[in-house]
């Protein structure tokens, strides 16, 4: 396995920072000045001298969870995965009761990292036991599938090694005129005094290729006045070429400068290139001594600039800002991306395409292990869409950062410190093969009726609504009272339907597998006048409620008729009804006066089966005395004009 050699860059709490020597105390065992020393390391961001001594010490036989935890976190920034699982482990077996919910966190990165995705789950479900109102965690929850979800948007691109990477550390590409900007710590080579103790590396510096032209096909350094004895990296150029955006650390003269705890943090520098010279270098209005801005991006009007940073409003170690570039060259007020697209962990290396797709990498997101890239489209400024992983073969189970992506040409690059590179961290060129979905649609079909009387509403409104309770989308019914729209399954919808003279309706879909849904809606009236003697039936739209020749019981393909009366009853507890039972003329004027008062009883009682109190019921039989019809004694008709007469009517008393 290899490791990153630039964390710095990455990790927004840890910068470069000189030891200071701490007075041993005479009285502590070598067990514990040993400690002390690691320690000191360990704070000062030394991380490859800390590893040393804290393995010394196990070595001895001393151990402690403050030990493993620092051990585990020294070789978790140095992207050692597999170390920093096993020391992850130790720590949970040996100091269960003594770790915070950060500690599950990276233990389920490293094993993602080295392909244990069922233990990582586990370490992953203990993580989200511990925490409450944590992005990582409401999202794994609402994601459980991801790894299914990562597979579908897996092989839409090939990819090939960078053939001017080095056995160094190369990263960081920027698109600059016909090839490409990147960073590189190759041919720094100064004194040891100028190597970072984070990983016993060289520092970065930019380099440039034109990749495009086999007679300039030489890496070179960019630009005289731009690199220095510290880190230079990830930059952006304007497309005239003429304005350059890059990352430094924080350096005024010639010389570094530490914040309160002695850290030398980073700062997004602006340069100008005049007469073939990139001039003019200034630090940008929002930097700061105390914490770091890096890593800028451009929007494609170049009216933004996009950042990471762990300035005041971060959500996790580092997070994805934005300021406003104004017409003469001043910078608004920088604003954090929000929690859609930022987490308690990392997201970092922004890029923005033509069409406004945002590219970051980060570990909070549900990824493959260590970074990975995610994109997003950018909709309206807003940047509440989903966060898509790209999947296989850009993301691995190790780091995978500073996308970038030609929207036209739809070829572009990326880094990563997975173990079949040149270096310990490579460039690779992508061509994208199949497009990146970045919507989820899903079909809504259905249809919107009167609840009680199930009579089709042709003409009524149905809407999606977000949850910032903002109309996405609209249709109405047809003819048939049915309606279609597709929407974004990604998210969680409320669709809502409504009419004139109708109390609206509405289902909410959470994020879903894009599968077809159907969604019938049964809108109750907002109002139903009715006085003493009408009947409910025609009020209801209700089909007559029939009844079989001879028979009383109600039939099948009445009950639903019923049932909407039932529903009119409990929908107003004061209604009070009369059932009027009637028969056809064919039998004795006795017989068919005693059937509908069965009838008339057997449907009072089916309602009192379903509910209703029967002091809200009566009901008589009226025989053959009402016909509906000329139908009478002696008159021939057919089947169908006598069963007109075998019906029931709910008049209202009260």
């Amino acid at each position: 396995m290899t490791k990153r050699t630039l964390p710095l860059l990455i990790i927004f709490i840890l910068f470069l920072k000189f030891a200071v020597n701490a007075q041993e105390d005479k009285g502590a065992s070598k067990e514990e000045r040993l400690v002390t020393k690691a320690n000191e390391q360990y704070q000062n961001y030394s991380f490859s001298p800390a590893i040393d001594i804290y393995k010394r010490i196990l070595d001895k036989g001393y151990t402690s969870a403050d030990l493993l935890k620092k051990l585990g976190n020294s070789y978790y920034f140095n992207a050692d995965y597999n170390d920093a699982a096993k020391t992850y482990k130790r720590l949970v077996v040996e100091y269960p009761s003594e770790i915070t919910p950060e500690y599950y966190f990276r233990y389920s990165q490293t094993l993602k990292s080295l392909g244990d995705y069922d233990d990582a789950n586990t370490a992953m479900s203990k993580f989200i036991e511990m925490t409450s109102g944590d992005v990582r965690a409401e999202t794994y929850k609402s994601e459980k599938d991801y790894l299914s979800d990562i597979k579908k948007n897996s092989g839409r691109y090939e990819l090939t090694p960078f053939k001017y990477n080095s056995s160094y550390s190369d990263f960081a590409p920027s698109f600059y005129k016909q090839g490409v900007i990147f960073s590189s710590d190759r041919d720094t080579g100064n004194l040891a005094r100028y190597r970072h103790t984070w990983n016993s590396k060289d520092f970065l510096d930019l380099y440039k290729v034109n990749v495009d032209s086999v007679s300039m096909n030489t890496v070179t350094k960019f630009g005289d006045k731009l690199n220095t004895r510290l880190h230079e990296s990830t930059s952006i150029t304007t497309a005239d070429g003429n304005t350059l955006y890059f990352t430094r650390n924080n350096i005024v003269e010639g010389k570094y400068v530490k914040d309160e705890e002695g850290v030398i943090r980073l700062k997004i520098f602006k340069a100008t290139l005049n007469g073939g010279i990139w001039a003019d270098i200034q630090e940008l209005p929002f930097n700061s001594d105390s914490y770091s801005v890096a890593h800028p991006a451009l929007s494609k009007d170049e009216k933004t600039l996009y950042f990471a940073s762990d300035m005041k409003g971060t959500l996790g170690e580092s997070d994805i800002f934005k300021v406003s570039i104004n017409d003469d060259g001043t910078f608004g007020t920088p604003e954090n991306l929000g929690s859609n697209i930022n987490t308690e962990a990392r997201e970092t290396f922004p890029y923005v395409t033509s069409e406004d797709v945002l590219y970051m990498s980060s570990d909070g997101h549900p990824g493959l292990g260590g970074l990975d890239v995610f994109a997003t489209k950018i909709e309206n400024n807003k940047f509440d869409n989903a966060i898509v992983n790209v999947g296989e073969p850009v993301n691995s189970q190790m780091d995978d950062f500073t996308f970038i992506f030609n929207e036209e040409t739809r070829k572009g690059y990326f880094a990563s410190n997975r173990a079949d590179g040149q270096g310990a961290d490579d460039i690779y060129a992508l061509v994208e093969t199949i497009p990146l979905k970045l919507e989820c649609e899903q079909e809504i079909t259905g249809t919107v009726r009167d609840r009680i009387s199930n009579e089709v509403l042709v003409g009524a409104t149905v809407k999606v609504i977000d949850e910032n309770n903002e109309e996405i989308l609209s249709t109405i019914t047809d003819a048939a009272g049915n309606y279609s729209l597709v929407i974004d399954c990604y998210k969680g919808n409320f669709v809502r339907a409504l009419t004139q003279g109708y109390v609206p309706s509405e289902e909410y879909l959470e994020k879903s597998d894009a599968k077809p849904k159907i969604i019938d809606f049964y809108l109750e009236r907002d109002k139903v006048t009715a006085g003493f003697g009408d009947d409910l039936a025609k009020l209801l739209q209700l089909s007559t409620i029939y009844f079989d020749f001879d028979k009383y019981n109600i039939r099948k393909d009445s009950e639903l008729e019923v049932e909407k009366v039932i529903a009119a009853m409990e929908k107003y507890p004061s209604l009070k009804i009369k059932v009027n039972s009637h028969t056809d003329s064919r039998g004795k004027d006795a017989y068919n006066l005693w059937l509908s008062q069965k009838r008339a009883e057997s449907t009072v009682n089916y309602m009192i089966s379903k509910g209703i109190a029967k002091e809200r019921l009566q009901g008589e039989g009226f025989g053959e005395t009402k016909l509906m019809n000329t139908c009478s004694n002696g008159v021939k008709c057919s089947a169908a004009d006598h069963e007109l007469n075998r019906r029931s009517e709910f008049i209202i008393l009260e």
